[in-house]
């Protein structure tokens, strides 16, 4: 018994040695195997796994949340290597909005952190986007003055996605399309025969931005769970085994390879 529990502890201790040294040699192999010219320019990416991570680590929600939140900026570093213009993170569903009150207070908390923290590098224009009239007012207005501060400084384009729902996007889209057609006095008859999917593009969240064509999930789980519901019906999907926490360089670099050696059809 002692010498397998020595032997173990030998295995963990050596483990993360033999990954230092290969994970570096491995990135290099994949970014010698990249199509630069096939990378997507949108990625979208479901940041899951940050409660189940905290609790594997004997940690609270909030640690997990915490953890998550620095990822983020790792993220934008790869994905200024890889030349990705626009990335959609997906923070807080609405869904997410009814969580117990403790754990939802600390969870708004740590996003604001984050968006301030994202502002304060001076390196990514910030867009919030979801059903913000559903957060606190306190979080709406930190979020605008991240959007004023940040605009302008566009390496990147960042649509930090809270209180974002997929059927509420496009619930919105169509309310917000009806009310247009109101205001500018057309009958109930011309706003039905004026509806198009080019009419209800105008009027989503990401209006003017084109739609993604990566969407990442990390966790495993094999779902989008409403996220960009319309503006991903022709995008490639990757589902990586990682909590987000966990979410390494690699497999951003696995994902950008998968989606670079896959035939996108439009539906043709």
């Amino acid at each position: 018994m002692a010498s397998q529990i020595a032997s173990r502890l030998l295995r963990d201790q050596i483990k993360p040695v033999i990954k230092s040294v290969i994970y570096p040699i491995y990135e290099k192999r994949l970014l010698r195997q990249l199509d630069r010219s096939q990378t997507p320019d949108h990625v979208g990416v479901i940041l899951d796994g940050n409660r189940r991570w905290a609790k594997n680590n004997f940690g609270r929600p909030e640690d997990g949340h915490r953890k998550g939140a620095e990822k983020i900026i790792e993220l934008l570093d790869w994905c200024e290597e890889a030349d990705v213009s626009i990335i959609t993170l997906w923070l807080l569903s609405t869904e997410n909005l009814n969580r117990e009150a403790q754990e939802l207070d600390s969870l708004l908390q740590i996003i604001a952190g984050a968006v301030d923290y994202l502002v304060a590098q001076k390196r990514w224009e910030i867009r919030p986007l979801g059903a913000l009239d559903l957060l606190p007012e306190w979080l709406r207005e930190r979020l605008a003055k991240a959007q004023e501060e940040s605009k302008g400084c566009a390496k990147i384009v960042v649509n930090v996605a809270i209180g974002y729902g997929g059927r509420r996007e496009i619930v919105d889209a169509v309310r917000d399309y009806i009310k247009t057609g109101i205001n500018d006095h057309k009958s109930a008859d011309e706003i039905a025969d004026h509806l198009t999917i080019a009419e209800i593009d105008k009027h989503l969240y990401t209006k003017g931005m084109p739609d993604p064509e990566l969407v990442i999930r990390t966790s495993g789980e094999q779902r989008l769970s409403g996220f960009l519901l319309w503006q991903s019906a022709h995008s490639e999907f990757y589902f990586c085994e990682a909590y987000w926490p966990d979410f390494r360089r690699v497999d951003f670099l696995r994902a950008l390879r998968a989606y670079s050696q896959r035939h996108r059809r439009f539906g043709q």
